[in-house]
């Protein structure tokens, strides 16, 4: 695979292989959609390192313009549900090996249960403020947390998110359901900490 190729978005249709130094010659602006093998999908000229050092362009802060949608962002918290659960389940079976009575084994179950959701919000909390920005789940479905100019959170700002939720929680959800009337799909958690669920840009 050469990585020295690169296509270009010339009048909406994608063009090239081109060189790099062919890339000279053509009429690229910073807002050019250009993609190259590596990358999961277009970026805008400026977004890329040696396409600034070769055309002189700076690095343009654009605030993001593509949302997750509900059914998104609720497939991957059920992801991330399922994976906890998974793991919560392997340790009360080992933990079986020790108890004998049926009733014990039964509130051995059911009484640690709440630890699911607690450990998805501290859980939750690291993984949307590390490098992913995102959840295993969120990262199965291509989007992730960010401020309100799509760059990455702090882990103080992700935990306000994720110990948020309790406000979308408590009125019946609504405050999750908010997302349909909002124009940025922000749910209560994500305007009480000022952060997005965006989604790549698609060409």
């Amino acid at each position: 695979m050469n990585l020295d190729q690169y296509t270009v978005v010339i009048n909406g249709k994608p063009q090239g292989p081109y060189s790099l130094s062919e890339l000279a010659d053509l009429n690229i602006k910073p807002n050019t959609f250009i993609r190259k093998p590596g990358m999961d999908d277009y970026k805008e000229a400026h977004a890329i390192a040696e396409l600034r050092e070769l055309l002189g362009f700076s690095y343009q802060k654009t605030a993001p313009q593509y949302f997750a949608a509900f059914d998104q962002r609720l497939l991957a918290s059920v992801i991330d549900h399922f994976i906890i659960f998974g793991f919560y389940t392997v340790i009360i079976l080992i933990s079986y090996i020790f108890i004998v009575d049926k009733n014990e084994r039964i509130m051995a179950f059911l009484v640690p249960f709440p630890i699911i959701f607690m450990v998805k919000l501290i859980y939750g909390s690291f993984a949307e403020a590390s490098v992913n920005q995102a959840t295993v789940g969120k990262k199965i479905l291509g989007i992730k947390v960010t401020d309100l100019e799509g760059t990455r959170i702090s882990i103080g700002v992700s935990f306000i998110r994720n110990f948020s939720k309790i406000l979308s929680v408590l009125p019946v959800f609504f405050g999750y359901l908010y997302s349909f009337l909002n124009k940025k799909n922000q749910c209560w958690h994500d305007i009480a900490a000022n952060t997005l669920v965006i989604k790549d840009r698609l060409i």
